[in-house]
């Protein structure tokens, strides 16, 4: 948890423990495989299972264009990082969504 937590500070210096937790926690078994625990901004299936699934579902955000308007943001935020963690990935989506209160 506390990998997860220093990632996302990378990015956002006042990122809080809950909500990282709540995502890792949303994420559940997906962390444990190193290939579903990353993110590809290269690959669109990937970015629209991102915009579907959480940004959709998750979160609620019923525009699209929004969605991936935050998507584009946090690949852009996140292109010098091969390795761009899922959890911090996540939390940067909700965060220009305006929904980390809401998780």
């Amino acid at each position: 948890m506390t990998d997860y937590l220093t990632d996302v500070k990378k990015y956002d210096a006042t990122a809080d423990a809950d909500t990282v937790a709540k995502i890792v926690k949303h994420l559940g078994i997906a962390l444990r495989n190193r290939d579903s625990s990353l993110v590809s901004c290269t690959d669109p299936k990937e970015l629209e299972r991102v915009r579907n699934n959480w940004a959709g579902k998750k979160l609620g955000v019923t525009d699209a264009a929004k969605a991936d308007s935050a998507i584009e943001k946090v690949c852009q935020a996140m292109s010098g990082d091969n390795t761009k963690s899922r959890v911090t990935f996540y939390y940067l989506v909700a965060k220009h969504l305006g929904k980390l209160g809401s998780l």
